[in-house]
């Protein structure tokens, strides 16, 4: 823990932190510290309190001393050269046609620094300005850029409510506002309506929105069904502020608005209907369902000619055409073995004499495979069959005729004839 005191140095500026010391310093006091801009000059804000580490930027730097009378009145000998240093810059900057437009100027305490703030609508090469100012002011000279926001800030004004706008009054910090903040509060979306002096959204949208969300989540939603004392209705619009629900009611043949308080409306039994929680599925089940869902969408496939006669079913032949009108592969296949070919001329078949379509094709296959079973088996080709010059009897010079000569052998054309041995 930390003993510290806050000091602001600007009206509704931000609070910082500084350590007090063996000095007894209470709210209110004027006070001289050091900073990172150099010898400021700062009001207590707020008094001694201790504050958890996590809050303090250490190293903590302390309070020099308390603030005198002299220190006062050099305060106000600075505002003075302000004013001159803001005439100056201002003709520095009209004479060399800069598009910016200067805001505030201000002293460091110890006249060490000199600031100036400036709003531009992009990037300003002020290069040149600040070596001109140097060498009037004789002192460091620093130009800051800053939005539409901090300006409105830093001259103050009158907001369309008829009091002084709020970040010059109190606001430290901006927060930031939406225009969901507007639509939620039910204000006008007309840019006129809800922006502030700065062309920006009102600050104050925000201090309301925490209350607008709390009694949103209370009452029903517009569309909805509620009961109300005189029956069932449609809520046709809200009241935040007085916490009231305006709902359209059937009254005979016609409808009514009527207005309820909050309270009294609740949300009909379907509304209110939670949708209950899905029992998680084990793997198995889930196989399950898929391979269900894969059979339903999976199309129908050509019955086996094989597993039909086995189950005594008719199966299409050569000729016979199902719904598409194309014979099935297994009947081209059958007939490719009688001769036939299914396709048309040069495969065996007449194309002007098409094969009758079989009555009953597996009794007929029973028949031929019962056919090939009586016939006998062939016996198998020798593979030890002597070669032909091994033959008792036979003539070399014959043997030599049987075998086949080249048809190009060495010395003939080609597309000759090879010559004839007598």
């Amino acid at each position: 823990m930390q003993t510290v005191i806050g000091v602001r140095f600007k009206q509704a500026g931000k609070i910082y932190y500084f350590g007090a010391g063996q000095m007894e310093i209470a709210q209110g006091d004027d006070v001289i510290v050091e900073t990172a801009r150099g010898t400021e000059f700062g009001h207590v804000a707020l008094g001694p309190r201790e504050v958890p580490d996590e809050e303090v930027t250490l190293p903590l730097k302390a309070v020099e001393r308390k603030a005198t009378d002299e220190d006062r009145a050099r305060v106000e000998e600075n505002r003075e050269r302000e004013k001159e240093a803001f005439r100056i810059c201002e003709e520095k900057i009209a004479a060399r046609e800069l598009d910016m437009k200067l805001v505030s100027v201000e002293y460091t305490f110890d006249v060490s620094k000199i600031i100036f703030y400036f709003t531009a609508d992009g990037r300003v090469d002020f290069r040149p300005l600040v070596r001109s100012l140097a060498n009037v002011l004789k002192t460091r000279i620093e130009l800051r850029q800053i939005g539409v926001r901090d300006e409105a800030k830093m001259l103050g004004g009158i907001g369309p409510c008829g009091r002084p706008i709020c970040c010059r009054a109190f606001l430290s910090d901006f927060t930031p506002v939406s225009i969901k903040m507007a639509k939620e509060q039910n204000l006008s979306l007309n840019p006129t309506k809800i922006s502030g002096l700065c062309d920006r959204l009102m600050c104050c949208l925000k201090y309301e929105q925490d209350n607008y969300e709390q009694v949103h989540k209370r009452m029903p939603r517009i569309g909805k069904e509620v009961e109300t004392p005189d029956g069932v209705g449609v809520v046709n619009s809200l009241n935040v502020l007085k916490e009231t629900v305006r709902v359209r009611i059937a009254v005979g043949d016609s409808y009514e608005m009527r207005e309820y308080p909050a309270d009294v409306c609740h949300r009909t039994d379907r509304s209110a209907q939670v949708p209950t929680a899905r029992r998680e599925l084990s793997l198995e089940e889930a196989a399950g369902r898929l391979r269900e869902t894969e059979r339903e969408k999976a199309p129908e496939r050509p019955q086996d000619p094989a597993q039909a006669e086995e189950r005594e079913e008719p199966v299409l032949e050569d000729g016979e055409l199902s719904g598409s009108e194309t014979p099935s592969r297994k009947s081209r296949r059958g007939n490719r073995k009688r001769g036939g070919s299914g396709k048309g001329k040069g495969q065996g078949q007449r194309p002007d004499k098409p094969e009758a379509p079989a009555a009953n094709a597996p009794a007929r296959r029973r028949e031929q495979a019962q056919e090939a079973a009586d016939k006998p088996a062939k016996e198998p080709k020798r593979t030890d069959k002597k070669p032909p010059e091994a033959e008792e009897g036979a003539d070399r010079d014959a043997v030599r005729r049987r075998k086949p000569r080249h048809r190009h052998h060495k010395g003939a054309k080609p597309g000759a004839e090879a010559p004839k041995e007598e």
